[in-house]
């Protein structure tokens, strides 16, 4: 049975539909439902997002992958709306988000993703110091 992929930014039934499945039946359509949280103003990123930071460190070979692309807005918006969720994710992506914090391109300044790599860093320390 094929997944319920969304067929449009507006097509937050088939999201709600996809989220309400078990892992091991969404993972290896998890490059293509990155792809629907390119712009977090999106309906369905509204509906993809908080279940993606949900999913946590399972989720980063994919967020990798995204982070070493060319679209810095979509590198934001991953950043903003499941890495900084998700402790255990972000300390998986530890190098990209020093990478991001310390050495970004002129895009990624541009797009914020120094700026984002940078809270989630700082939110890591606070969160280590207060254990």
């Amino acid at each position: 049975m094929p997944l319920p992929l969304p067929r449009d930014k507006h097509d937050t039934q088939h999201a709600q539909a996809l989220i309400a499945l078990p892992w091991d039946d969404v993972a290896p359509a998890m490059p293509q439902i990155l792809e629907w949280v390119q712009d977090a103003n999106w309906p369905v990123a509204g509906v993809l997002l908080p279940y993606l930071a949900g999913i946590g460190v399972r989720l980063a070979p994919h967020i990798k992958t995204v982070l070493a692309g060319n679209d810095e807005q979509w590198k934001y918006f991953v950043l903003q709306g499941i890495v900084r969720h998700s402790r255990e994710l972000a300390c998986e992506l530890d190098g990209e988000l020093q990478r991001f914090a310390h050495a970004p391109t002129m895009g990624e300044l541009e797009e914020g993703v120094a700026e984002v790599a940078r809270e989630i860093l700082q939110c890591q320390i606070i969160t280590v110091a207060g254990q």
